[in-house]
Parts: C-alpha cells; structure tokens; sequence
C-alpha cells in the first residue's frame, strides 16, 4: 500500500476478531516501531507495557472496570494491548545514560558535538521543568508523537488500532507498579485484526474529515 492507501485504510477499529493473532515476526516490527519514533531532542521518555496472552490483557483490563467498562471488548478481543508509560522525571542519571547509550550507537564525532547535544537536551528540559513548569505534559506530548508514528506504522503492516483514553489509568498504574518505576501511564492501544461486524470500519462508516481548504494554507 501507498501512503494514502494505507491513511484510508486505518481507522479506530472498535471491534476486534479475538481468532487473529499478529505473527511473531510482525511482533517484532510493532516494537520497533515503538522504538524508533521521533521524540524532542531524543529524549525518549517512555516505556511500553505489552499484553500478548489472555492473562496479560486481564490484567490491563483493569483499567476498564466501572465507568470504562465498553472498553474491556477492546483490550479482551485485541491480539496484543500496548499501554504507553510516560517517565514522571528525566535525572542527570537518565541524560547521562542516553548520551551514553547515543556514544556507543556511534552518534557523536567529536566529543564537542556530544557536549553540545547533552547541553541543549538538559536546557529544553529545564525550560520545561523551571520556567514553563510543564515537564510532566512536554513529556505526554512525546509520548503522543510516538503514538501516531504507531498508528500509521502498524497500519502500514496491515494491522488495525485503537487508541483509547477511556482508561482508568490510576488501576493501571497500580497493576504494574509504575509509579515507583518513575513512570505513569498515558494512553493504551489494542491492536489486531477487525471483525467483520465492525461498525466503524471505512466501508461501513466512511471516513469523514475537512476539507483541504479548510485545514491547509500553502503560503508563498
């Protein structure tokens, strides 16, 4: 598929075929696609919590108990559920471990130019931690770059998605011990296989959105 072919064909897949299972080698790419997305000054302030068992996807369903119960289907149904963590600080410690980790990938051909980088990636932070006091929400703004490289990445593979919000993210925090990890969870994605009943698939329920016009202006 070609770029546009694959925009149309994703959509928000509301029901899942729970008898599809993403392969193992497509496994393998989904995290990688996780793991490649862009992010402000490489900061990468993530974490990736993956259900691919019954037991698994139980477990992160308890984020759709009481009020979020139309979700549970939706994590239950899905093939693999990815929950998408936030790092609640970024320490001298994690900087250190980056530039380290970007060393040793060969990312530096001078120690000037690392310095620089290392410099530049702890005064963004800063901004965001002293003078803007928004570091927490900076770092979720990474975590939603990510998440839409994801949707398109996994669509291209010719795998289905559902982000979803709906999420009683205190449970999940607790059920997987973020916060004393120094992570909290900001978003879950299930991912499959549509069922054919789906009601909001694109040939049931057209795609809509605004015009070109509307939401595009080409300056020269």
């Amino acid at each position: 598929m070609n770029i546009i072919d694959v925009l149309n064909w994703r959509y928000s897949t509301k029901e899942f075929d729970k008898n599809k299972q993403i392969s193992e080698e497509d496994f393998q790419k989904v995290k990688a696609i996780l793991r490649m997305s862009p992010s402000s000054t490489n900061i990468q302030p993530w974490h990736f919590v993956i259900a691919n068992t019954e037991e698994g996807k139980q477990r992160i369903a308890k984020g759709t108990e009481g009020f979020f119960e139309f979700n549970k289907p939706k994590v239950l149904n899905a093939s693999h559920v990815v929950v998408f963590c936030a790092k609640t600080e970024a320490n001298d410690e994690y900087m250190k471990h980056l530039l380290g980790k970007e060393e040793n990938d060969g990312r530096y051909p001078n120690k000037e130019i690392q310095q620089m980088v290392y410099g530049a990636r702890n005064t963004f932070a800063d901004i965001h931690k002293y003078d803007l006091k928004d570091f927490q929400h900076w770092v979720e703004k990474q975590l939603y770059l990510n998440m839409g490289n994801f949707l398109l990445g996994v669509a291209a593979l010719g795998i289905d998605a559902l982000p979803m919000e709906g999420i009683d993210f205190k449970a999940i925090d607790q059920e997987f011990q973020l916060r004393e990890k120094g992570l909290t969870s900001v978003a879950v994605v299930s991912i499959g296989y549509r069922s054919e009943s789906d009601f909001n698939s694109p040939d049931k329920t057209p795609k809509s959105r605004l015009a070109e016009e509307e939401v595009i202006t080409v300056v020269s």
